[in-house]
């Protein structure tokens, strides 16, 4: 088989980036190792920055995101029991949408379907070679028959446990990487949200955030030590912990339910350097994880999946490589950034009790600055809702 473009994976970044390629005449194939079910069966977050909508507008995706999507034009902090509110929209002129990946990612896939463009699930043995030379390939097995893939270039939109990193030699990548000592214990409930905006909690206890997947589908999360496991915490035992950390009007007003599903996810900061490598280029979380707390991994990957569609078009327009040689450092640039914000909002609004009294009240310093401060509501509010491509 013969494609200009494979693209390995096929989450969010590596569908959207098939369907910007097909619908610019550019022929792509992409090659997942999961079957489809379990692809859309993965929970993941759904806050979308403007930019994000925009791209998937763009694509042609975006008739359930208009119908369906949440726009919030604000989000609120609780700080110690005392609520306060960043108006996105009157500081950064911009608002974000919640919108669920595993929504983004059905309407990327039925887009597929529709157009009649290729897409292999259950892809086993996946093999990027030759990304070195003018002529790379993909290999995997399906169904016991090995098939092999000519291309111009390899997508690697794998993840971070992909095999598109992991095929780069040692020495031609730099890896950057910050491990946390606490997860997020979340809890899925078809409960009404108990605020209309996302509350990102700073307690004692540890943080919280209250969100939302739709006006009927509630998610929650604590700051839980990683020793933690998810299966000790009863609906019960989650609930009151919740309350506990809320301040007491919103804990009054809190609908509690019996959980959809329930999970621990450790929080990493991740980069790897750079992100092309002869015609492999990596995007998205085969490239870099943030800590969920800014709200970063999914509008992280569409950025990365701009700037290489964007790449790869002026390079099937005119053969000229300036663009693609620009890929990894564009991307990089925002990336860092990216990891910059979800960095600070993760030391801002987490427990960190093993760094000592000095660093605890440098935190309560800024809480009480950020609170007190338009500037400071402005820096959160511009990088909330998505810094510019």
């Amino acid at each position: 088989m013969r494609v200009q473009v494979a693209i390995i994976g096929a989450g969010p970044a590596g569908l959207l980036l098939g369907q910007l390629l097909h619908n610019a005449g550019i022929d792509a194939i992409v090659v997942e190792q999961r079957s489809q079910d379990y692809v859309l069966g993965r929970i993941r977050a759904g806050l979308l920055e403007q930019g994000t909508v925009d791209l998937l507008r763009s694509a042609g995706v975006g008739a359930r995101l208009e119908r369906e999507g949440l726009v919030h034009d604000g989000v609120e902090l609780s700080i110690l029991g005392r609520r306060f509110r960043i108006d996105l929209k009157a500081l950064a002129g911009r608002n974000v949408v919640v919108y669920g990946q595993t929504e983004v990612t059905k309407d990327l896939m039925d887009a597929r379907e529709q157009a009649g463009a290729k897409i292999v699930y259950e892809a086993l043995e996946v093999a990027p070679a030759g990304f070195d030379s003018a002529r790379p390939t993909v290999s995997f097995m399906l169904a016991g028959r090995r098939v092999d893939v000519e291309c111009d270039f390899i997508a690697g939109c794998d993840g971070f446990h992909g095999v598109c990193r992991e095929s780069v030699p040692d020495g031609a990548i730099r890896l950057y990487e910050r491990l946390y000592h606490f997860g997020w214990l979340g809890l899925l409930a078809d409960t009404p949200p108990v605020s209309d905006e996302l509350i990102y909690v700073h307690h004692g206890r540890g943080f919280a955030l209250c969100s939302m997947r739709s006006r009927t589908r509630s998610r929650y999360y604590l700051q839980v030590p990683l020793s933690e496991d998810a299966a000790d915490w009863s609906d019960a035992r989650f609930w009151d912990e919740l309350k506990r950390r809320l301040d007491p009007q919103t804990a009054a007003r809190l609908v509690t339910g019996p959980s959809l599903e329930k999970s621990i996810a450790p929080l990493r900061s991740f980069v790897a350097e750079p992100l092309r490598f002869g015609r492999l280029f990596l995007a998205g979380d085969a490239a870099h994880i943030v800590p969920p707390t800014g709200a970063k991994g999914l509008n992280l990957a569409v950025s990365d999946v701009y700037y290489l569609f964007e790449a790869l078009a002026s390079y099937y327009e005119s053969r000229d490589e300036r663009a693609l040689d620009a890929y990894s450092s564009r991307a990089l640039a925002r990336v860092w950034k990216a990891e910059r914000f979800s960095w600070w909002m993760t030391r801002l609004l987490h427990q960190f009790p093993d760094e000592g009294a000095f660093n605890q009240k440098m935190q309560q310093a800024e809480l009480e600055y950020l609170a007190g401060s338009r500037a400071a509501q402005l820096a959160l509010a511009e990088n909330y809702v998505g810094l510019p491509y």
